[in-house]
């Protein structure tokens, strides 16, 4: 009796197993066909006349944010990582902040032997 239970207990597991590969494999197929959908919207642009470069340029970054982010978060598996991701983000964050505010900090003090040094002092 305990070793029917015990296969029937195997059995359902990997037939539960079973069910989580094919969503796995369902959800990438989905991500593929987005892309490649991506892809047909990035060719359909090219013919498509937008008046001036940036909005040409604003489109092109905008259809690649979004392929990049599918692949980023699906194909790379960052979409369950968010608390690193997060983590990683902020302090990029706040060490661009400070190394920006010790660049513009820099500025009113320009280093000795230099030519704003020596223009600053003869003038």
């Amino acid at each position: 009796m305990g070793d029917s239970h015990a296969q029937s207990t195997a059995h359902a597991a990997a037939h539960d197993h079973g069910h989580d590969i094919q969503a796995a494999v369902r959800k990438y197929l989905m991500v593929f066909g987005a892309l490649l959908l991506g892809t047909a919207v990035t060719v359909f642009m090219y013919y498509v006349y937008l008046p001036s470069v940036a909005a040409t340029v604003a489109v092109a970054l905008f259809i690649a944010t979004i392929k990049g982010s599918l692949v980023a978060c699906y194909f790379m598996h960052l979409i369950d990582e968010r608390k690193m991701i997060y983590s990683v983000l902020l302090a990029t964050v706040f060490f661009f902040t400070g190394m920006m505010g010790l660049t513009l900090w820099s500025l009113k003090d320009p280093p000795s032997q230099t030519i704003e040094h020596v223009f600053k002092v003869t003038k």
